[in-house]
């Protein structure tokens, strides 16, 4: 009997993965569990196990394709004697023959309730509607998109043509074209649809953190002896991060179109950037950690990030996200929110300066901090009071501060 082989559900918010590679052949044997396939999705790669033994009889997709959830990858004969190798499908049709199929199961989709409700208030077709969310599922903004587009049909047809684009000129011998890896993909594709969707706002709050750069340098000597790693700023900032959501939990949410979902977990994502891209693990119920925890946890998902050995469940699951931008001597930055979460707040790099205190000059370490919100869910005055609750906590950290 032939098994097929299927893109799993590698998480509940996977909708399709890129065949990173195949780790078995065309005529090879398989053992049941034994892996088969690495798949990448959310940035992060997994094995796929073979669901049954056999002979690997034909891969369906190629390497390098990226599928919905379901799409048949390949088949297994289970008997020797139904064993009838194919030929594996050269990269460029199989992922036409990937693109063809995805197409006609696009026709075949369900619209979301808004999607329908648009559609019968303006008389729409959706079959003639073309789709960009995954899988080429029709969103709310196609439809939109597709309402502008149908009413400027009429003033287009008296308005002369646009001159038509000119095609690209042909590479220069002096140009390189480089292939797009599929973490650098996945990594467009969500920012894209982040910045697509979401409304952002931005603004920026400078703190004096001179008491807590003093209270570092007093006491990573001994954390790090104690810990075995480095104190560095980043669980401080994490710490106070948790405190303030905890006062706006309005920040700790998904915006769903009808509704506002509040999560009652606070789930930090922590942005680690790798030689070819970004990956964003998160450290669960972080309002419950120390911030000797917190240093702990950032540490293990750091390494392990860069180690190539996060799994799926490391970078699911996250409601609000911190990044340090303060490391790369970025002093100011304006971040894109990932996706579906409110707001991402980065800290950026401690440098002194000469500050007015008290009608006196001195010189102060300070760093700014910076946010990027959902317009849709929050207004710049909850957002000001959100950063301005970070701030205070970080102005007030000082020896008096427990670590444990």
């Amino acid at each position: 009997m032939a098994v097929k082989v299927v893109m799993p559900q590698l998480g509940e918010s996977v909708a399709e993965g890129t065949i990173v590679r195949w780790i078995k052949k065309v005529g090879e044997r398989v053992e049941k569990y034994e892996p088969l396939l690495e798949v990448m999705t959310d940035k992060v790669n997994a094995e796929v196990p073979s669901p049954a033994a056999g002979i690997l009889r034909e891969i369906l997709v190629p390497e390098g394709a990226t599928v919905p959830v379901g799409r048949e990858l390949a088949v297994i004969a289970e008997a020797e004697a139904e064993v009838e190798v194919a030929a594996p499908i050269p990269a460029g049709e199989g992922a036409a023959q990937a693109e063809a199929t995805e197409a006609a199961e696009g026709l075949r989709q369900r619209y979301s309730p808004i999607v329908r409700r648009l559609a019968q208030e303006y008389g729409i077709d959706l079959s003639q509607v073309r789709g960009t969310g995954l899988g080429g599922r029709v969103t709310k903004e196609d439809v939109l998109r597709y309402v502008a587009e149908r009413e400027g049909a009429a003033a287009a047809k008296e308005a002369p043509p646009p001159p038509r684009p000119e095609a690209p000129p042909p590479q220069a011998p002096e140009e390189e074209a480089i292939p797009v890896s599929p973490m650098r993909r996945q990594i467009a594709q969500h920012m894209v649809r982040s910045y697509q969707t979401i409304p952002h706002a931005w603004l920026a709050m400078e703190a004096d953190v001179t008491k807590l750069v003093r209270f570092r340098e007093a006491v990573k000597s001994e954390f790090r002896r104690r810990e075995g790693l480095e104190l560095t700023y980043l669980p401080f900032v994490v710490k106070a991060t948790v405190e303030a959501l905890k006062e706006f939990p309005i920040l700790n949410a998904v915006w769903a179109e009808d509704k506002i979902i509040l999560k009652k977990r606070i789930n930090v994502g922590i942005a680690v950037a790798l030689e070819d891209g970004l990956i964003v693990p998160v450290i669960k119920d972080a309002d419950q950690k120390s911030i000797a925890g917190l240093a702990r946890a950032i540490a293990d998902l750091t390494e392990r990030a860069r180690a190539g050995r996060l799994t799926l469940d490391d970078v699911q699951g996250g409601t609000f996200t911190v990044n340090n931008t303060g490391a790369l001597g970025s002093v100011i930055s304006r971040p894109i929110i990932n996706e579906p979460q409110v707001g991402i707040l980065t800290s950026e790099a401690i440098v002194r300066r000469p500050v007015v205190v008290d009608d006196a000059i001195a010189i102060r370490a300070v760093m700014f901090l910076c946010l990027s919100f959902d317009h849709r869910v929050i207004d710049g005055l909850t957002a000001a009071r959100f950063l301005q609750a970070v701030k205070r906590r970080l102005e007030a950290m000082d020896e008096n501060t427990s670590v444990y």
